[in-house]
């Protein structure tokens, strides 16, 4: 996948989920990809479809565990929903449907 960059926190970074971060990512939360996918859509998400989705998309996206650890900690954990809800939908849609994630995230924004 191709890295987005967006605002989290304290500045931009670069989010990224390659496949064994996806594959990690279903371990984490117990769920396939396009399960996942559907209940982070839906809002049917576990906050750990959040916060893991956010931490391993900044590994992939070049930043160190701990660091990932720490930005996620701060500032998805710590911090109302609605404001890494969009940033979440928009790293899936992006494994989901390759170089058009903006469409996704409209999609999901207006249903």
């Amino acid at each position: 996948m191709t890295p987005i960059t967006r605002f989290l926190g304290d500045g931009d970074h670069a989010f990224a989920l390659p496949f064994d971060a996806v594959l990690e990512l279903e371990r984490k939360t117990g769920a396939a990809f396009g399960v996942l996918f559907d209940r982070v859509f839906r809002r049917l998400f576990a906050m750990t479809d959040l916060t893991e989705t956010v931490r391993l998309a900044l590994i992939g996206g070049g930043a160190s565990p701990k660091d990932a650890y720490e930005l996620t900690r701060t500032y998805v954990a710590g911090r109302p929903i609605k404001e890494s809800y969009p940033l979440v939908l928009e790293i899936l849609s992006a494994v989901y449907f390759g170089d058009e994630p903006d469409a996704a995230t409209d999609e999901a924004a207006n249903g």
